[in-house]
């Protein structure tokens, strides 16, 4: 047992070497509050991590009705015992003095603690009031990727059957919406073709803009057992900095941001080129691939280097590591679905699959990933807006039959067009014609791009804001109602990890003062509004999460995402793959072992878009190109990021992630070894153009574009000339500012910088294409462990 002594300073603890084939060994990670031995716990209660998407599976530790320390589940297909820091040292978020225990009102431009029926008289009274006046269009729903599938499919019940409105989004449209948009190009369907057991199989791993190292640190542990042990895979890293996947790779990439499409159609080209292409599984299962081998035929090694800026030689060597695998496993995260092109240049990674014929069995992964804990239930439940099931919203037979699960008429389902996503939900606030929007665990006021214009937004009077959340977060400091929340830990659900691993999260312990389950709180929502199906019965009959979890098996069934093997006491043993039926009871490893069923036009989720424009294909475009439901082949052209470097601002700026923080720090900010690891926010650039501005380690630096500016120590690492990198998670709820910078000054939230911009296919915001400058605020001073690079472990891309 691993009791983690210092997982600060090592995050991926010791090694577990195992060979190509083998089962990963167990190692059993604990974390006890001081003073407090195993045989002091009196309960262990079954979860999984919270704070990434993972899906660590852990057990709570309660003594005397208090969470005090987690262990992982040995026996848990995907962790083995291992967590990570975040899992380690997170928890202590659910005991901060500052949690949320009682409703919040806004009275005379102040927020008053209230009761419950205060509180949700309000909001009910407004939401009324606005279906009369104004109609369905009029509300909005913002959720999150870290509630349970319970609390999803109940708010995407009320959103779309009760409120009927079509303006439903999750805070995935931010980390991936371009995942689940990239799969359903490819594949006809969302869901995950890979498993995390691929790696173990592997002879090839290819990394694309994905820093599993900090993103997903338990699943970094087990490629590095892999790369310790015998017959060790080849890895490829795609990435514009030098994190420590980078520094473990075979072949590193490191593009000028912006420009991954040009470089993985260099790729194809050349694997292509070479004929290491999989005839027999093309002609078996796929169409387009004719289209696509004659759109990246100009596409060499050559042209894509004078575009991305990687050397030739370099695009060579990694095309002939993905050529020659036997075994190719793939990921792909923000450092794709962040950038320009973010759709198009996902579905090439998928591509690359396609051609190889690298899908469906051990060894052959691929994982368009997620960045958040339950980011997979959001997409599956449709509380981002898609209908619940995987099903197309164009499609009239899948409107009718959700029509029939929830006793409504098909017309009470929006359906007129596709759903609203997020940035066009704040611009519809922004106009007018959005007045009530109701956020419920996510942070926009630090996690939106553009933040001085969400802030505006959110502070109308005409919009009334619903916050629902654990903290003051900046986002709730501007709402005219704050409802206190319970976490994890505090209720009772389940959530689905990246490779479709379904946990049980079980109520550990009571929530403090009179926080209530995001379950609770949308049930007495809809009870309150009255809502009825077409019948005159509750349309939401359920009261409990097992209600709520019923209630989905039943939508789920026959559906890609089909539930129905599933159940809590089986869950209790540990996590269990989707499809789980009553033909695969336990669970599904790997999708498309036998052809590509949810491609076919009376199954599949969406009919695609267009690569350029985003424009939907229609239902008869569909059936001609894809009459028997294959693989779709999708070519894309590369075209120029719409903001690039110039004189006035000559650097890229990108932002991302750290091993220690999570979305804006509501809750690693309050976990003691977490926030002292990485306490403020800082700028990277690398040494050579730290050295050609005059500056050096330690400075404090103004980073500035076009929409604004922030203030950051600086860090000189290895990352490519003409970028910066900032981490996204430092906001002002922490400063005695609170949910701004200071005075109109410079802040320190890096999305004060970032453009409004979104991928035309994923609507995914843009975070990674700004152009940007960095000057001198001031010389170091005393130094500070924080500001050298000795200090970091490296960050996302």
């Amino acid at each position: 047992m691993d009791s983690s002594p210092d997982r600060i300073a090592n995050p991926w603890g010791e090694r577990t070497p195992y060979a190509p084939g083998d089962p990963w060994p167990v190692r059993t990670d604990l974390h006890l509050a001081d003073g407090v031995a195993q045989e002091d716990v009196e309960r262990w209660v079954p979860s999984a991590s919270i704070l990434h998407s993972n899906g660590d599976a852990m057990d709570i530790a309660v003594r005397g009705g208090r969470i005090v320390g987690v262990r992982g589940r040995a026996a848990d297909r995907v962790n083995r015992g291992r967590l990570g820091p975040k899992d380690l040292y997170g928890w202590q978020a659910n005991h901060a003095p500052d949690r949320l225990t009682r409703p919040l009102v806004r009275e005379n431009g102040r927020l008053v603690e209230t009761d419950w029926d205060t509180a949700m008289d309000r909001v009910v009274s407004r939401t009324r009031t606005l279906l009369d006046e104004r109609g369905p269009g009029s509300v909005g729903f913002y959720t999150s990727g870290q509630l349970f599938l319970e609390e999803y499919y109940t708010l995407s019940v009320l959103a779309h059957a009760g409120v009927r409105t079509n303006h439903l989004d999750g805070n995935t449209r931010l980390c991936t919406a371009t995942a689940a948009e990239a799969l359903k190009e490819s594949f006809g369907s969302d869901g995950q073709p890979g498993s995390y057991e691929d790696i173990d199989h592997a002879d090839t791993l290819a990394l694309f803009g994905h820093n599993m190292a900090e993103t997903q640190t338990v699943l970094w542990m087990r490629v590095l057992d892999r790369l310790e042990g015998s017959d060790p895979p080849r890895l490829l890293c795609v990435d514009p900095r030098y994190t420590p996947v980078a520094r473990r790779a075979d072949v590193h990439l490191a593009p000028r941001p912006g420009t991954n499409v040009a470089l993985l159609n260099a790729l194809l080209h050349e694997i292509i080129r070479t004929g290491r292409v999989d005839r027999a599984y093309l002609d078996a299962h796929t169409v387009g691939y004719d289209e696509l081998a004659a759109g990246v035929e100009r596409c060499t090694p050559r042209w894509a280097a004078e575009i991305c800026g990687v050397p030739a030689a370099e695009i060579e060597r990694a095309a002939d590591l993905l050529g020659d695998a036997k075994r190719l496993t793939s990921t792909v995260l923000q450092g794709v679905y962040q950038s320009h092109q973010a759709s198009a240049a996902a579905v090439q990674v998928n591509n690359l699959h396609l051609i190889r014929g690298m899908l469906g069995r051990p060894g052959c992964g691929l994982m368009q990933m997620n960045g958040q804990p339950t980011a997979q239930n959001t997409r599956e439940c449709g509380a981002d807006g898609d209908l619940p099931g995987f099903r197309n919203w164009q499609n009239d037979q899948h409107v009718t039959e959700l029509a029939e699960i929830w006793n409504v008429e098909p017309d009470g389902i929006p359906h007129y067009g596709p759903p609203t996503h997020a940035m066009q939900m704040f611009r519809y606030a922004e106009q007018g014609s959005l007045r009530m929007l109701w956020i419920s665990g996510t942070n926009p006021a630090v996690s939106l791009p553009e933040l001085g214009r969400i802030r505006s937004v959110l502070a109308q009077e005409r919009l009334f804001v619903v916050v629902q959340d654990l903290f003051l977060t900046e986002t709730a400091q501007l709402a005219d109602v704050v409802l206190p929340a319970a976490t994890w830990g505090e209720k009772t659900g389940t959530f689905t990890n990246a490779d479709r691993t379904v946990h049980l999260s079980e109520k550990a312990v009571e929530p403090p003062g009179e926080a209530r389950a995001d379950l609770d709180i949308f049930l007495d929502f809809a009870a309150r509004m009255d809502f009825r199906d077409k019948d005159g019965g509750p349309l939401i009959p359920w009261r409990d999460p097992q209600g709520a979890f019923a209630a989905w098996q039943r939508c789920s069934a026959g559906r890609p995402c089909d539930y129905t093997g599933l159940s809590y006491d089986k869950l209790r043993d540990g996590g269990i793959q989707w499809p789980c039926t009553e033909d695969a009871p336990d669970g599904t490893a790997r999708l498309y072992t036998d052809g590509f069923d949810h491609a076919h036009p009376d199954r599949c989720e969406s009919y695609g878009k267009d690569m350029v424009t985003g424009a939907t294909v229609t239902p008869v475009e569909y059936r001609s190109l894809n009459p028997d439901g294959k693989a779709v082949i999708k070519a894309a052209e590369y075209l120029p990021p719409h903001e690039d470097a110039s004189p006035q601002y000559p650097l890229q700026l990108i932002t991302g992630r750290t091993v220690h923080h999570f979305h804006t720090r509501t809750k690693t900010g309050r976990a003691p070894e977490l926030n002292a690891a990485a306490p403020d926010v800082w700028a990277e650039i690398s040494p050579a153009e730290a050295a050609a501005q005059g500056l050096a380690a330690g400075d404090l630096v103004q980073v500035t574009t076009p929409r604004g500016a922030i203030r950051a120590r600086l860090r000189t690492v290895a990352i490519r000339d003409g970028v910066v990198f900032v981490p996204f998670h430092y906001g002002y709820w922490d400063t005695p500012e609170g949910h701004r910078p200071p005075d109109g000054r410079p802040g320190r939230a890096a999305n004060e910088t970032t453009v409004t911009d979104w991928d035309p296919l994923s609507k995914q915001p843009l975070f990674k294409t700004a152009a940007a400058r960095v000057t001198l605020v001031a010389r170091r001073g005393t130094p500070q462990p924080q500001d050298t690079d000795d200090a970091r472990t490296g960050s996302t891309a």
